[in-house]
């Protein structure tokens, strides 16, 4: 009855909700079992304008498709008040639909919101030639500075450094961790004691997104930011609160019926918040452009700019390097750059604390085969606990449970006519779950990464960075900063949970907004070296 609640404040929604009732009406006489319509994709069946919206449940819409998919199959239908969704979920499905089927499942359905913001541009968001073209330029630029090579290993065991040195720079002080930007929480449950020392509880969530933000910044803006910068510290407050916002039932509502655009404060508190972000990196590309030299690239805005004076001075007029492609560009990447390896990492600390024998495990290993050097990337192969442990980390995160793609052209899947145009709904976290995949699908098992002599294993329905030509095109800097990352901090320190608070009371349920992340939550880290 959420959808219901929400209307009823506007002021047009007795209107509204009588056309409803009256049109409700009608609906016994109507056919809306989708189940015995030929080819198409059964499903529930739904009401008018409202569709299946009052069968879902808006704070984790995910969920309630997943149960659906046990009732109507891998392949079936809803609809989001007028607008019909194809559900797809499950590994056998997901793979033949975004390998199989690549060219017809492959373009992506922006939410209104999100389309309000890219208006077609960027990375994310963006189809045809504009998104071929900055994939393409993208993939070869973070490629050209560092992304799965030395270089980058290098500038990420930098930061981690810089990461552990503030950690255990806050020793004995109060210290302001969390923001009611970011958490949107009361002030009151903001200040926080640290001593690394004694084990004091703090959150990481700050420290690590600088940390983590850091690299892609070194990659875009060609340097690092100090963590103290408040035009950085601004940024990042801003990207995780438009997530945030954007993961709320209004906007969820919002990008169903646009028109109730403007009784939507959350919709503003967005726009606002993109125009900061437009302001702070128009600031930032001034900067670059001033001191711009074509012979000494250095990060990605520059290798941009580079090619979009060429393309000017030859009298190009017809192309894709514009100011508003590179603007949406940037804050794709400086958002994807950010969030996705910051929450994994932290739900890698909160697993570690919640299940002490793994951590211990994990340590024993470092210490084994690493000791007190710095863990490199080549280790890897070394380490195989260890690297299985990130692997069910990523897999029991699931941070991006489901995804928005439209088909491309008609087609008829697993026996189901679905129609170009339709819209795609991706339940990547159907795959991270597969019970016919996975021994115990909703345990941390890391055995599922290792064969029967503790060696490490792939496994085909491990797909967190999605799979075709929409997959992550930063996988391979998130796989080697997560490496790093982790196995830095394990080594450096201990993590548990709270005085007061035992193992089992650490709470693994998610916090549901754009992503799945923790839920607010403190541990005790305790330095070991």
């Amino acid at each position: 009855m959420e959808i219901l609640e929400l209307f009823l404040q506007s002021s047009t929604s007795i209107v509204l909700l009588g056309v409803v009732l009256l049109l409700v009406y009608f609906v016994s006489s109507a056919s809306f079992s989708y189940q015995g319509r030929g080819r198409e994709p059964p499903g529930p069946r739904p009401l008018p304008v409202l569709g299946n919206l009052l069968q879902l449940d808006l704070k984790r819409p995910y969920q309630t498709l997943l149960e659906l998919s046990k009732k109507y199959g891998s392949v079936f239908t809803v609809y989001l008040g007028s607008r019909k969704v194809v559900v797809l979920s499950g590994y056998k499905t997901m793979k033949e639909a975004l390998v199989n089927y690549a060219d017809v499942f492959g373009e992506k359905d922006p939410p209104v919101i999100a389309q309000e913001f890219s208006r077609g541009h960027g990375v994310i968001w963006s189809n045809g030639d504009s998104w071929k073209e900055m994939r393409r330029f993208a993939l070869a630029n973070l490629r050209d500075f560092g992304m799965g090579k030395k270089a980058c290993e290098d500038k990420i065991i930098e930061e981690c450094n810089f990461l552990i040195d503030a950690l255990k720079n806050f020793r004995g002080k109060k210290l302001y961790l969390y923001t009611l930007p970011l958490l949107n929480i009361k002030k009151s449950s903001v200040l926080v004691f640290v001593s690394l020392v004694k084990g004091e509880p703090f959150d990481m969530t700050k420290s690590v997104g600088y940390a983590v933000s850091n690299i892609i910044c070194s990659i875009v803006y060609g340097s690092r930011f100090e963590y103290s910068d408040p035009q950085f510290t601004s940024m990042l407050i801003h990207m995780n609160k438009r997530l945030q916002l954007m993961g709320s039932r209004s906007i969820q509502i919002y990008n169903l019926f646009p028109w109730i655009g403007k009784w939507v404060e959350n919709r503003r508190k967005i726009q606002k918040i993109i125009d900061a972000l437009r302001i702070q990196n128009l600031e930032l590309f001034q900067c670059l452009k001033e001191t711009l030299n074509p012979q000494m690239c250095r990060g990605f805005v520059d290798s941009f700019m580079i090619q979009q004076q060429h393309l000017e001075e030859s009298g190009n007029p017809n192309n894709h390097f514009h100011s508003e492609n590179l603007m949406i560009t940037v804050l794709n990447l400086f958002a994807a750059g950010t969030e996705s390896t910051t929450t994994t990492l932290r739900w890698g600390l909160l697993f570690m604390a919640k299940y002490p024998k793994i951590q211990d495990q994990v340590r024993e290993e470092l210490r084994r085969v690493i000791g007190s050097r710095q863990v490199q990337v080549e280790d890897r192969k070394n380490l195989p606990f260890t690297d299985a442990v990130i692997h069910e980390t990523q897999r029991m995160a699931n941070v991006l449970p489901s995804g928005s793609h439209k088909t491309s052209q008609d087609i008829t899947f697993q026996g189901y006519f679905i129609k170009k145009g339709t819209s795609i709904n991706l339940l990547f976290g159907s795959v991270l779950f597969d019970e016919t995949e996975w021994e115990k699908p909703h345990s941390f098992y890391p055995a599922h990464f290792l064969d029967k002599d503790g060696k490490f294993v792939k496994r085909d329905a491990f797909m967190p960075f999605s799979a075709g030509r929409r997959m992550c095109l930063g996988e391979s800097l998130a796989r080697m900063e997560l490496f790093i990352f982790f196995t830095s901090l394990l080594q450096h320190f201990r993590f548990t949970p709270p005085p007061g608070i035992s193992e089992e009371e650490l709470d693994l349920t998610p916090y549901i907004g754009f992503t799945h992340s923790p839920s607010p939550h403190k541990l005790c880290a305790v330095s070991l070296m």
